[in-house]
């Protein structure tokens, strides 16, 4: 992992300008099972939730409608791709219960929840090769979650990869099978994105809210940094 980098393309921002990314990264962490306590924080998160949002008008909240025109300028039908928080609420508001894979994940969508952001988790201990957020070629191979068949991106599309394997279609739309968070993940950074209205003290504030229940459950090495127009790249590997 030392010596590789994780960058957003000029692409992306060119788009986009003040979208931003926050990276959480946490190394020699301890995963597993959620405890009882964890568990009881996401049931919290759930219902509160369905207190202050209805599936009704969810579209409507500020913080998910800047995603939906943000797919739809993108050639996204968000109808037919939802991003994965919109996607996430409205399993929630419908009344079910999110069920619980393992503590880093839970924790992951407990933030999503309480800040009403979009959080992804991504292993890194299995990484060989610099990781990115870019237009795709086409030529890139993606396997969704829970399949074995392989896909290509449309060109142009926004992609989350490894070199050329992707790891997230649709800039925040689905996850592949390839670094998905596992019991045994040692290492794993987290995407935080925001768009506006969300601002970089939003995105600060729910960055640090994640370190504090990685440390708390998982405890391990941390550090967050906010990608963004004029701070593109990072290093990964090392910790703090």
């Amino acid at each position: 992992m030392n010596g590789l980098s994780y960058s957003i393309a000029g692409e992306v921002f060119a788009r986009f300008s003040d979208y931003r990314r926050g990276v959480v990264l946490a190394y020699d962490v301890r995963n597993g099972d959620s405890p009882a306590e964890l568990m009881q924080l996401l049931r919290q998160e759930e219902s509160r939730a369905r207190e202050r949002l209805k599936v009704e008008t969810l579209t409507l909240e500020p913080r998910l409608a800047s995603w939906r025109e943000a797919f739809r300028l993108l050639g996204y039908k968000p109808g037919d791709f939802r991003p994965s928080i919109e996607a996430l609420l409205r399993r929630v508001l419908r009344g079910q219960d999110l069920p619980s894979i393992n503590a880093l994940v839970d924790i992951g969508n407990i933030v999503s929840l309480r800040h009403l952001l979009p959080v992804g988790g991504h292993a890194i201990d299995v990484l060989t090769q610099d990781i990115a957020l870019r237009p795709a070629t086409g030529s890139e191979e993606f396997t969704p979650f829970g399949s074995q068949e392989v896909e290509h991106p449309v060109p142009g599309e926004f992609i989350f990869v490894e070199g050329n394997v992707v790891l997230t279609r649709r800039w925040i739309w689905r996850q592949a099978n390839h670094t998905l968070t596992l019991p045994e993940t040692t290492a794993i950074e987290f995407n935080l994105d925001a768009l506006p209205p969300v601002t970089a003290a939003d995105t600060e504030e729910a960055g640090k809210d994640l370190i504090k229940l990685i440390d708390r459950f998982c405890p391990g090495r941390m550090r967050f940094e906010i990608l963004s127009r004029g701070n593109p790249r990072l290093l990964l590997g090392g910790g703090s």
